[in-house]
């Protein structure tokens, strides 16, 4: 089967998961193609034997590069084009209905003026007419195309396209993200992806509970939330690994906060080694489908605290794999950071359920297995 992952956006968790999808595919032989702007992922996608293609689409009024997008899908003739994005979903769809070509498009997230339609979620904008006309009505249009599946990453974002975008029932499916292989390799040592030290290590000075956080630093991260949580800590250091709009404001934050115990390392694109040396991971999100660094780190064997958002909970079971809190609750994450750092058997117990919970119930190739199969459904 030809597919071909269309993709507008050069970092964050929908493209590590097309790039991720992309690589599975092509290693059970299927012609797998991935078009979208350059940048790291792209390479990585190359070296994993995906031929990629190199168009950039930067707005979603950039009709040169939605029309450029659109010749290069159409000149490869696939069987199926999955579309990782909004701006993918519009212009493959259109490009899909024009050539009869079937499509499936992951809806990864929902817009932050709607954020509060999927159960769990903060309000993070306020809604306006606008914002109901772009992404309830024209996804409602969008999802009529021809031979075309929505497909969505958690159950509770599956209830917000058809209870609320009104999507029909029989063109939804959910399929969970998953994690690829090289995530769930076997630890080097007992302990080593939280940063614990082994029964053979000579005796060392305590150092503070190395917390780490993986994301774009936007609004909807609540990236302030976790410093001022952290701030208080004196046993606890926060690692923060990603760039974004809200850098320089949490920059600002961490340096009149705790200067000494918040490091800003910028944009990773692998953060497998952050994460293997980290005692806990921290998601402070207001709205969430399936993130995809919550997975990761779960994978490394850290145990998580997360905001009760969105399809977080179809992840994380609270007390068994990790901590929930609500989201926004700056005192209520402070008392459980303070937990995990008083308890290191509490810590070594949700990170080894943690890990186990992902290699059953959310790898690359369970996921993979379900997109074929609505691959094959919209290619008939």
């Amino acid at each position: 089967m030809r597919v071909v992952q269309l993709i507008t956006q050069d970092r964050g968790g929908p493209v590590d998961h097309a790039v991720e999808v992309a690589a599975e595919l092509a290693a059970r032989g299927h012609d797998s193609h991935l078009v979208g702007p350059p940048g790291a992922h792209a390479e990585r996608a190359a070296r994993l034997g995906v031929q990629v293609h190199v168009v950039h689409v930067r707005t979603r009024h950039d009709v040169r590069g939605a029309a450029r997008a659109a010749r290069t899908v159409a000149a490869l003739r696939p069987d199926v084009v999955h579309c990782q994005d909004r701006r993918a979903g519009v212009a493959g769809r259109m490009l899909g209905a024009a050539a009869q070509t079937g499509t499936v498009y992951t809806l990864h997230g929902v817009p932050d003026p709607l954020a509060p339609l999927v159960p769990g979620n903060l309000r993070i904008a306020a809604p306006s007419a606008r914002s109901r006309m772009d992404n309830l009505l024209a996804e409602r249009w969008l999802a009529r195309t021809p031979r075309s599946l929505v497909v969505t990453p958690c159950e509770a974002v599956a209830r917000y396209a058809r209870d609320h975008v009104g999507i029909r029932a029989d063109r939804v499916r959910t399929v969970h993200n998953g994690v690829s292989p090289r995530w769930l390799l076997p630890l080097d040592a007992p302990g080593e992806a939280a940063g614990h030290a082994t029964q053979e290590d000579a005796p060392s000075p305590p150092r503070p509970l190395r917390v780490v956080w993986v994301g774009v630093m936007q609004p909807v991260k609540r990236v302030p939330d976790l410093v001022r949580a952290v701030a208080p800590l004196d046993d606890v250091e926060l690692v923060l690994v990603g760039d974004g709009p809200q850098r320089t404001r949490v920059a600002a934050l961490a340096d009149s906060l705790a200067p000494d115990r918040v490091h800003l390392v910028g944009f990773h694109d692998d953060p497998a080694p952050l994460l293997r040396t980290a005692d806990v991971f921290v998601l402070s999100s207001a709205a969430e489908a399936c993130p995809m660094a919550l997975l990761q780190a779960m994978a490394c064997g850290l145990p998580v605290i997360a905001s009760r958002v969105g399809g977080v909970a179809e992840i994380v079971r609270d007390g068994v794999d990790g901590l929930l809190f609500t989201a926004g609750d700056v005192d209520g994450l402070r008392a459980e950071l303070v937990r995990l750092a008083d308890d290191p058997a509490l810590r070594d117990r949700l990170g080894a359920s943690a890990r186990n919970r992902v290699a059953d119930r959310f790898t690359l190739g369970g996921c993979v297995d379900r997109l074929l199969e609505a691959y094959a459904e919209v290619a008939r």
